[in-house]
C-alpha cells in the first residue's frame, strides 16, 4: 500500500526544498529509476520495522534522504497501513475575517430561529392509577 497523497506531497515538498539548497542532492533526486511512491514505501517499511508508532519530522525526512542517497536500496512491500500527516493551515487575514463573519452570522441565525419558535407550555399529566388502599 502506498502512503497517502498528503504524505507523498509533504515528503516531495521537503525534498524539493532540499534540492534547491544542495545541487549534489538535486542530482540524486533526479534519478529516473526511483519514484516518490517508492520513497514513501521505503519510509513506511522502516517505520514498520522499528515497531514504533510515532516519529519526528526529522526522522521521517532522514529516511527520505537516505532513500535518495543510496543507489540501490530495498523497498519493502507494504500492506495494511495508515499514514497520518500533521497539517497546518495558514489562513490569510481576509479568510480569517470571512470565517469570523460566517460564524457570527450562523450564531445570529440560530438565535433568531430559537426566538421565533412558539413557546409551548406542555404539562405532562400522569395517569394516576388508583391504589387498593384508596377504596
Amino acid at each position: 500500500m502506498n502512503g497517502t497523497q498528503a504524505f507523498q506531497d509533504t515528503i516531495a515538498q521537503y525534498l524539493m526544498a532540499r534540492a534547491e539548497k544542495d545541487p549534489m542532492f538535486a542530482v540524486k533526486l533526479a534519478n529516473p529509476s526511483k519514484t516518490m511512491e517508492q520513497c514513501c514505501q521505503f519510509i513506511i517499511g522502516e517505520v514498520k520495522k522499528s515497531g514504533c508508532c510515532g516519529f519526528t519530522d526529522d526522522e521521517i525526512f532522514g529516511w527520505a534522504m537516505h532513500f535518495w542517497d543510496e543507489l540501490e536500496i530495498e523497498v519493502s512491500e507494504i500492506s495494511n497501513c495508515r499514514v497520518v500527516v500533521n497539517h497546518v493551515v495558514e489562513l490569510t487575514a481576509e479568510e480569517k475575517e470571512k470565517a469570523r463573519q460566517d460564524a457570527i452570522n450562523k450564531l445570529r441565525d440560530e438565535e433568531m430561529a430559537k426566538m421565533r419558535r412558539p413557546k409551548t407550555t406542555e404539562t405532562k399529566t400522569q395517569d394516576v392509577q388508583p391504589s387498593l388502599f384508596d377504596f
